[in-house]
């Protein structure tokens, strides 16, 4: 499957669900559905926000993509490896860095342990400056 198609085989490879991934594909960071609206727009697909709104649920439910939201409480979305892993969030710019490592998964399990939890899932998202905001916040 390429990096255009939709990863799950439940979604039909719909015209409109190819453009969305394209659009997904090619940004670099977490976008809000308008973002991706716009961006399927501009490559002169013509998509209705509420279609771009239910095929990103559609694919967030499957696992094709990731969501999280920003500081003002939108879902924005990124295409991410399928693998288990978490994200670096620049809070001012929304620069996204996906991390993995087994050291948050070795303290996850050790608090469960600690206090008799099993099968415990968990979503960790750090966030701070990258490097071009703090050095533009040091400036100022």
């Amino acid at each position: 499957m390429s990096d255009t198609d939709a990863r799950s085989p439940s979604l039909r490879p719909t015209r409109q669900r190819r453009a969305i991934t394209d659009a997904l594909a090619a940004a670099a960071d977490f976008q809000s559905a308008q973002e991706i609206h716009d961006s399927v727009r501009q490559g002169g697909d013509k998509v209705g926000l509420a279609t771009v709104y239910r095929t990103l649920q559609a694919m967030a439910d499957a696992g094709d993509v990731d969501v999280r939201h920003n500081p003002a409480g939108e879902a924005t979305y990124r295409r991410c490896s399928s693998s288990h892993h978490h994200h670096l969030v620049c809070r001012s710019c929304g620069r996204t860095v996906e991390i993995t490592g087994s050291a948050v998964e070795r303290w996850a399990h050790a608090i469960a342990d600690e206090h008799g939890f099993s099968e415990v899932s968990h979503t960790v998202e750090l966030v701070g400056l990258c490097a071009e905001c703090a050095a533009r916040a040091a400036r100022a």
